[in-house]
Order: C-alpha cells, then sequence, then structure tokens
C-alpha cells in the first residue's frame, strides 16, 4: 500500500511511501480508507510550529473516512464493513476535559491517516453519518466537531441567537451551516465578495469585508445587538474586534492562531460585557455522536473546495496556508 510519510519537520519532508498493509491488534480496527480532509493543524505539524516532541516519521493528517475491513480481538463496538470515520483525541469519550481524557491526538501523539490502510483504536472511530458519502465524512473529525461543540456544548447557541464567524475556512462554514440550521441568524467575515456571496448563498444573514470595515467587530455590533456566540477562528490579531462584536452575556469561542498566537489584549470590553472567552480544541466522541445525528436529520452537506489524490495530497497540506479555500480540503483514495 502507499502512504505518506513526515520524516522530519519541514513540508519538503513530507513523502509518498510504499508499506505494509499494518494487521488490527487487540482492541483495534484496520479501515480502508476512502478519503480523508486537510486542517490548518496538519500544516502547523509538519511545519513544526505546533509541537515538536513527535515520532518520525509520522504519517500526517487526523481525519478520514472509510470502511472497516478487519478488526482485532475484544472488538465488540465495530464490525466489518462498518462506515466510520477516526476522531482527532482517540482517549477522550465524553464530559468536562481532564489531562487524562485527551493524552493522544491522530496525526500527531499517534500516527496519521494519510495511507490507503490504518489501523486505530477501536475506541478512536465513530460510524459516519448515512447521509454523507466518505469525502464528506471526511471533514467532521476537527472542523465540523469543532464547530458544533463551540455553538452547542460551550455556546448554548439557541434559535434567534446570532453568530459571528471569521473567515470561510471549514470550521467557520460548518458553523454558519449548523446555526441556520438551529434557526440562528449569521454574520460572516471575509476579506473577498467573492466569498462573502457564496457565503450568503449559504444562508449567512449578513457578510463584512474586513479589509474594506477594519472596524467589523463594531459594525457587527451595530447590525445585530452583538453575537451570542463568536466563532475566533483567527487568533490574537483579531480578538479585538471579536470582543468589540460579542453580545451582552456573549461567548467567544477561542480556536484559531491564523492571525497570530501571541498579542495584547484589553479585556475590560468582557468585563463591560459580562461575556467570556474560551478556548476549544474540538471535543469528545460523544458530542461527535450527536453532531452525526444533527448532520442526519438537518441534511447538512460539507461544502469541499478542492479534492487531490493520495499524491497530491502533500501539494494539499501546503496548499492549506494559502487561505484561497473555501471550505474543506480532501484527498480522496
Amino acid at each position: 500500500m502507499q502512504r505518506v510519510e513526515l520524516s522530519a519537520f519541514g513540508l519538503e519532508n513530507l513523502l509518498l511511501k510504499e508499506a505494509a498493509v499494518p494487521e488490527p491488534g487487540r482492541g483495534e480496527v484496520r479501515i480502508k480508507v476512502g478519503a480523508c480532509s486537510i486542517n490548518y493543524r496538519d500544516f502547523m505539524i509538519a511545519s513544526g510550529f505546533y509541537k515538536t516532541d513527535i515520532c518520525m516519521p509520522l504519517v500526517p493528517l487526523s481525519d478520514c473516512a472509510g470502511t472497516v475491513d478487519a478488526v482485532g480481538e475484544d472488538v465488540v463496538d465495530v464490525v466489518v464493513g462498518d462506515r466510520v470515520v477516526s476522531l482527532l483525541w482517540q482517549d477522550w469519550e465524553e464530559g468536562p476535559l481532564k489531562a487524562t481524557k485527551r493524552t493522544r491526538s491522530t496525526g500527531c501523539e499517534a500516527p496519521g491517516v494519510l495511507s490507503e490502510y490504518v489501523v486505530l483504536p477501536a475506541n478512536a472511530v465513530v460510524r459516519a453519518p448515512a447521509t454523507l458519502n466518505d469525502a464528506e465524512a471526511a471533514c467532521l473529525p476537527a472542523a465540523g466537531l469543532t464547530a458544533f461543540a463551540a455553538l452547542t456544548t460551550l455556546g448554548e447557541l439557541r434559535a434567534g441567537g446570532t453568530l459571528l464567524t471569521l473567515g470561510t475556512g471549514g470550521v467557520s462554514l460548518f458553523a454558519l451551516q449548523f446555526a441556520k440550521a438551529m434557526g440562528a441568524k449569521v454574520v460572516i467575515t471575509s476579506s473577498s465578495d467573492e466569498k462573502l456571496a457564496r457565503a450568503k448563498a449559504l444562508g449567512a444573514d449578513h457578510t463584512i469585508n474586513y479589509i474594506t470595515d477594519a472596524t467589523w467587530g463594531e459594525r457587527c455590533f451595530e447590525l445585530t445587538g452583538g453575537a451570542d456566540v463568536v466563532i475566533e477562528t483567527a487568533g490574537a490579531g483579531t480578538l479585538a474586534q471579536s470582543m468589540a462584536a460579542v453580545a451582552y452575556s456573549g461567548r467567544i469561542a477561542y480556536i484559531g492562531a491564523l492571525a497570530g498566537m501571541v498579542g495584547e489584549a484589553n479585556l475590560m470590553p468582557l468585563v463591560l460585557k459580562n461575556a467570556s472567552i474560551h478556548g476549544i480544541t474540538v471535543s469528545h466522541k460523544e458530542d461527535h455522536r450527536r453532531m452525526t445525528r444533527f448532520i442526519d436529520a438537518h441534511g447538512i452537506k460539507p461544502v469541499i473546495d478542492r479534492e487531490f489524490d493520495l499524491a497530491g495530497g502533500i501539494a494539499g497540506i501546503k496548499a492549506i496556508a494559502s487561505g484561497q479555500h473555501f471550505g474543506k480540503l480532501v484527498i480522496r483514495l
């Protein structure tokens, strides 16, 4: 079989390799991978920006969907023929995050999924939505679940409430689709009027070009009276505007680092608005199951920008850093 391996930090060290088809051990399943999706986290890991104590060579990527074709001993919840998706956090079953509940992530501390066949712990997979194909289902484990948890478990967004989401990457477009299905209003930002028009077609109620309107947070507050939930995908460089946009008693889900990870901020707006900011890195298996039911019930289809083959997946990992995509980048095997 073929798989991609990262031999050392640096995108030039991503190479397509031949390897033996792995056999599942006790408590493990083997998946014939149908598709993978790429997250910005994968670019950061490969570049050495995310975590430095990683065992090499590493098979990259955390997100895949496919069909179980073999199981090891003591596997009872998954059978051959099941369509499944991988989980980013392999040992976080449910409940509030504790250090002992999140020790291994796929494609970082544990081997990833950019391979024709992968072996994962049986508890690190969940059944795929019945309404999605493999390419669509592969978009869910990181971007989809992050957006869903930010709106529900963390944000408690309700019908009639307002969401502000930044940019038009995978997390933001999932958040837009989920929020509209919940009956909420959505404001979305981008530097591209063409992308904003596409977001409008997906159901966005208000769009703001953050290049032509530098005080976009204040504009959001003027338009809506404040966002009950803000999906902060950019990081420290945009946090001040997110605080300007958030509603009284609103919540900012702090997710990304595209605009930097370190910066200074005047936090007084949070105090004056009785608002909160909460870091989030995906969520647990039970939240994923809830998301799966929600997707099937509402007929939500992930937005896929481009597809690559396995060999082209290396170029896909490089491409995600450009920010030119609208939705997800997917690799079909």
